[in-house]
């Protein structure tokens, strides 16, 4: 199976010409869409898999935000807790009674896989009964979408991404609930997370969680994660939550951060 690129970047464009490109969220997620796609291609080409396979890792970060458009008009946030489950939404779009699908791709012999890679992409954890090659392009498109989200957090003014004043995100604070998970090496769950410096701390500890040697590769080449450090919060337990995380990354990776 061949993906024809150029006609996948020309229907994405159109759809997110229905959205005002002016609006800073709007504009953020075209520019990760296409970021996440090749950082997909670079991850599927460092495992090795086949060109056919090469091209699906791509088109799953062409599609896997699609949801996030309709989700910023209708609601202008991209809290899913506070909107919809964009995943699932995009999801049901692109492979439910709309079938926007159609409009990327001729060939319907991987729909069922991809459909599932789209609804597991935000997951706090896959669903196990995931397995095998799906399995494989869940963890890429989870590894690329986490890379980017970094640069995210550097690039666009944080008070965008979280829909909260400058005041509000520089004096906020970080509780050990949040603190504990990143001691112990992983995501943190939403469910802990309140605050924005809490959200900021949360998207950093998403490293921990990286599958693939080359989605860190690219994450310490990028540099954003670093700059994510140099948040210039004006809550000492921020300031402390920032410190202590990269030392608890540092432990994780030999070093490496």
């Amino acid at each position: 199976m061949q993906i024809d690129r150029r006609k996948v970047r020309e229907q994405f464009a159109s759809y997110t010409r229905n959205y005002d490109p002016e609006d800073p969220k709007i504009a953020l997620k075209i520019a990760h869409t296409y970021r996440v796609a090749d950082i997909c291609e670079e991850i599927a080409k460092s495992i090795g898999l086949s060109d056919e396979d090469i091209e699906l890792a791509w088109l799953s970060g062409m599609l896997h935000d699609i949801g996030r458009f309709e989700q910023v008009k209708r609601y202008n946030t991209f809290i899913d807790s506070e909107s919809v489950d964009h995943a699932e939404f995009g999801a049901d779009l692109l492979f439910g009674d709309e079938h926007l699908i159609l409009n990327y791709c001729d060939d319907r012999s991987f729909d069922e896989m991809m459909e599932k890679v789209i609804r597991q992409h935000n997951k706090y954890r896959i669903d196990e009964a995931v397995v095998g090659k799906t399995l494989i392009f869940c963890n890429i498109l989870r590894d690329a979408d986490k890379v980017d989200i970094l640069r995210v957090n550097v690039e666009t003014p944080m008070e965008e991404i979280y829909n909260v004043s400058e005041d509000e995100l520089l004096s906020s604070g970080v509780s050990e609930k949040v603190m504990d998970q990143v001691r112990e090496h992983h995501a943190v769950n939403r469910d802990v997370m309140d605050s924005p410096a809490e959200h900021l701390i949360g998207h950093i500890a998403l490293a921990f969680e990286l599958v693939y040697p080359k989605s860190w590769e690219i994450a310490k080449e990028q540099g954003y994660i670093y700059r994510m450090f140099d948040f210039p919060s004006r809550n000492e337990r921020t300031l402390k939550a920032l410190k202590d995380t990269r030392e608890e990354l540092e432990m994780f990776y030999g070093g490496g951060c």
